[in-house]
Formats: C-alpha cells, sequence, structure tokens
C-alpha cells in the first residue's frame, strides 16, 4: 500500500464479489464530503444473496463492552436483507472485507495493525480514525457479495483464539484508561461464559483457545502500551474534531441478545442506544 499512489485505497476480500459499479456511490459521497475517512458497501451473503453477510452486513457498531454489532448481523444472526436499512448511515467501524478508505488518512493514524493477522484489525483502524474526529460511513447504494470464511473457516478454533485476542486487544489501544479498569476484568468474566457455552457445546479446543488468547494478551501489554501511546500521538497529528462516538452504544448486547431475546439490530436498538 506504501507503493501506491491514490486518494483512496480499497481493501478488498478475495472471497468478494462485487456488483456493477460498486464503487461510484461510495468515491461520490467521500468526494463530497472531506471529513468522510473511509465507507464500506452493503455486504450480502455470497452464497445466499438475500441475507445479510456476519463480515460488516449494513455497517459495523460497537456495544458498551466492546463486542462489535452490525446492522443486519448481531453474533450469528444474520437478517434477510428487505431493504430496511438502505438508508445511508455514519457507523463506528466498516467492514475489512469491502472498504474504501482514504489513503493520507490510512497512513496518518498508523494503518492496520499487522499484529492482528485477521479479524477485528478494520475496527481497531476506524477506531483511531473517528478518536481523531472523522465520520466512518455506510453506503448501501453499493452491494457486494461475501463468501466468509475465506482466511479462516468460522469453526476454525484459530478463529476463536484471534478474535478473543484481538478483540482485548483493540479495546485496550483505544478505551479510556478509567473504562479499562472495570471493563477488562468484565471481559475476563464474560469470556470465561463463553467458555463455558463451548463446554456445553463440546467444543474443546474452542475453550483452550479462549485461554491462550488471554495470556498472549496479558503478555503482550506492554507492547500495548507502547502502540497506544505511539497511536495517540499519531491520532492528536491527525485530529479535525473531538473524539467522535457516533455509532459507540452505551448498552450492552450480550445482556439484550441472550437475556432479552433481541436477535436484530432494530429490537437492540429501539428501545434507546
Amino acid at each position: 500500500m506504501q507503493q501506491v499512489e491514490a486518494p483512496y485505497y480499497v481493501l478488498l476480500n478475495s472471497d468478494v464479489e462485487v456488483s456493477a459499479n460498486w464503487l461510484d456511490p461510495i468515491i461520490k459521497w467521500m468526494d463530497e464530503d472531506p471529513t468522510i475517512a473511509a465507507c464500506q458497501p452493503k455486504v450480502l451473503a455470497y452464497h445466499n444473496k438475500t441475507l445479510f453477510e456476519h463480515a460488516g452486513a449494513a455497517g459495523g457498531y460497537m456495544d458498551a463492552l466492546g463486542y462489535p454489532l452490525c446492522r443486519g448481523r448481531i453474533m450469528d444472526t444474520c437478517e434477510e436483507d428487505q431493504g430496511q436499512y438502505n438508508a445511508k448511515e455514519e457507523i463506528f467501524w466498516a467492514t475489512g472485507a469491502a472498504m474504501v478508505i482514504r489513503s493520507e488518512l490510512y497512513h496518518a493514524v498508523g494503518g492496520l495493525d499487522a499484529d492482528y493477522f485477521a479479524h477485528m484489525e478494520e475496527i481497531d483502524l476506524c477506531w483511531r480514525l473517528k478518536k481523531a474526529g472523522f465520520k466512518i460511513m455506510a453506503q448501501p447504494a453499493s452491494v457486494v457479495f461475501h463468501v466468509g470464511g475465506g482466511t479462516l473457516s468460522y469453526q476454525s478454533p484459530r478463529k476463536t483464539y484471534l478474535n478473543f485476542r484481538n478483540s482485548l486487544s483493540t479495546i485496550f489501544k483505544n478505551e479510556s484508561a478509567g473504562k479499562l479498569c472495570w471493563l477488562i476484568p468484565t471481559r475476563l468474566v464474560l469470556d470465561g461464559v463463553a467458555g463455558v457455552l463451548f463446554l456445553t457445546k463440546g467444543q474443546f479446543a474452542n475453550i483452550w483457545q479462549i485461554i491462550k488468547a488471554h495470556f498472549s494478551f496479558y503478555g503482550s501489554i506492554p507492547s500495548l502500551l507502547k502502540k497506544r501511546k505511539a497511536y495517540g500521538q499519531l491520532i492528536e497529528k491527525a485530529r479535525i474534531a473531538p473524539n467522535n462516538q457516533k455509532g459507540q452504544f452505551s448498552f450492552s448486547m450480550i445482556w439484550k441478545y441472550y437475556l432479552k431475546g433481541k436477535k436484530t439490530y432494530g429490537e437492540l436498538t429501539d428501545e434507546g442506544r
């Protein structure tokens, strides 16, 4: 990417089929609004093109505990696309499966963290852009189709490890110090609950991957502290406005999804944000 001279980068997974002229509505919108740092299309499932796809759907958000969710996909529940999320909207993170991002800003805030390998690196990048005051948007007039699981299958224990480790790393690098004091212990407990759920399903390899992810995270705290400081300095240099928290909700998705039975984005957000 350092060798590409262009105003925009297009990050596109190898397991994505694009529709005709899919870039046009995104580029037009970004040309008109310089405060938009990145934008994603609507992402539907390649094998069932009436369903939203897990990686991004109609735009990514974040709950109060640092868990990502999407318009059209909450946890493993993917909705049917009936046009309910066709409005273009500001979001919290854009999918790395199909993202258009300003090249200058990509480098200004440090780009993708190569230590992640896969999973949540786009959320980390978008979070830094939001902290610098920029907007991340979803443009559903543009549509792509994603196979999903192309790098690692959804059943892969390695995927479990990366998701848990990278989620903790993303929170640690981007959340306020005050919130981290209670959020990291809370996530430790909730990750333990996730381990129990894997136990009930007989998925013992995934339990070990959660434990492994936590040990890896705690062992990497010194390097994460350095990254937190370095990225913070880059964010301040790139800043155009105060921290933009649009798309970061005050509710717990886990609570609403599992205990209140709210399975869709509309149900989660109807009760307030």
